[in-house]
């Protein structure tokens, strides 16, 4: 009989936690039709785009993207060192992951990604093989799923306005950082319209410094060296 009580009170206290964690992202997100390519959940006025599903791989592998992008200029912008540990988040085919890899020869890139078939494009990728320093983590909805305290520096391109929970994702990301990490925040700019992207795919500095400051992050400035994209660097506050 005590045992069926126990179980009794287990379940209502599990129910009043899930109930209360419901109301707080109720409270964080709203919802709403917008744009066709959203999925009507918005964030301190933004709404969420949908995530591009491992099908367009090969946009990110197409071979006009370091003419478009200059991803080169991107990877000297994180003035990466031998022994920095990096994470990218949203890492998709590796594209960044093998440029990065042979710079930090002496610490290690974690490839974060919520689609298992992207992570098994890095797997087969025969630089895979090349560079030992390549972590693959699937992360969730939620979390990145890394250790804590262990970053040097995280990117993140072109994934964040995808993030289902944006405030989760950087709450989980912070914890990740080391104190003085930094966080490479790259998305096509809203501010320009003669980017060729869709405008719900696009994110202002504006509102991308509103929202990591929830989070409790700071803008140390914004690279404005990219074709299509800011390059946004963010500490901890």
């Amino acid at each position: 009989m005590k045992n069926i009580f126990l179980l009794f009170l287990i379940f209502i206290s599990t129910s009043c936690i899930s109930s209360q964690e419901k109301k707080q992202q109720t409270a964080t997100y709203t919802f709403k039709k917008g744009d066709y390519n959203g999925i009507g959940k918005w964030y301190l006025g933004r709404e969420i785009a949908y995530v591009m599903g491992y099908e367009g791989i090969n946009w990110l592998e197409r071979s006009t993207r370091e003419k478009e992008e200059e991803t080169s200029k991107l990877i000297k912008n994180m003035a990466i060192k031998t022994t920095d540990v990096i994470a990218d988040i949203g890492a998709g085919s590796g594209y960044h992951v093998f440029k990065m890899a042979p710079i930090a020869n002496k610490g290690k890139i974690y490839a974060v990604d919520i689609q298992p078939e992207m992570l098994n494009a890095i797997l087969t990728n025969t630089y895979f093989e090349t560079y030992k320093n390549v972590e693959l983590v699937q992360g969730d909805e939620q979390s990145v799923n890394l250790p804590e305290n262990t970053f040097d520096k995280v990117l993140m391109v072109d994934v964040y306005h995808e993030f289902n929970f944006p405030k989760e994702m950087i709450l989980s990301i912070k914890k990740s950082l080391k104190k003085n990490g930094k966080i490479y925040l790259i998305e096509y700019r809203m501010e320009d319209e003669t980017v060729p992207i869709k405008t719900i795919h696009k994110m202002s500095e504006k509102q991308a410094v509103k929202e990591l400051k929830a989070a409790g992050f700071k803008l140390e400035k914004n690279m404005d060296n990219l074709p299509w994209q800011h390059c946004m660097v963010f500490v901890k506050i």
